[in-house]
């Protein structure tokens, strides 16, 4: 059932991490205070404990507040704390169980091919992209040290490019 806190979860976390790119790790860490709905950031502690302010859309924060009102209550212990999102026993989700549930949820998708959230990582810089950011920006967003490891991302936008240009130039 769509209202079930599981299913709230879920979906949750799989529009946070297309709409962010964020690693699981910093997925799993993030607690509820980190997500700024007014400015639509999340703040991010990355590798080297680097902390970053990552943007999200609509889509991000309605999901993630749906299940920060219905689900989220309901699975709350103690020992829950802060922690945004929150495995079936209360404690803060690990990344094993974020893992399964990216192959699991995107396997019902037909056409879709079998990733993981690394996956969705790719998918977000390449829309980035391929929708006009500029390569320091999606190094930002996605907390690289170094541009070359930023510039792993744009292989499809330049094979997108190369194709678009073989279609619609007279000379190519």
């Amino acid at each position: 059932m769509a209202g079930e806190p599981k299913e709230l979860r879920d979906q949750a976390i799989l529009e946070l991490l297309y709409a962010t790119g964020v690693r699981v790790s910093e997925l799993c860490s993030l607690d509820v205070d980190d997500v700024d709905r007014d400015r639509h950031v999340i703040r991010v502690l990355g590798k080297g404990r680097k902390e970053r302010s990552v943007p999200f859309g609509l889509p991000a924060l309605r999901a993630v507040d749906r299940w920060c009102i219905h689900g989220r209550p309901l699975w709350m212990r103690v020992r829950s704390g802060a922690a945004l999102f929150l495995g079936v026993r209360g404690g803060r989700i690990d990344a094993g169980t974020v893992r399964r549930v990216v192959h699991a949820r995107l396997a019902k998708v037909e056409g879709v091919p079998d990733m993981g959230p690394h996956g969705l990582r790719h998918s977000a810089a390449t829309h980035l992209l391929e929708g006009g950011a500029d390569l320091r920006s999606v190094q930002e967003v996605l907390g690289h040290a170094s541009l070359n490891t930023t510039q792993i991302y744009t292989h499809v936008s330049i094979e997108r490019l190369r194709a678009a240009y073989r279609q619609a130039h007279p000379r190519a």
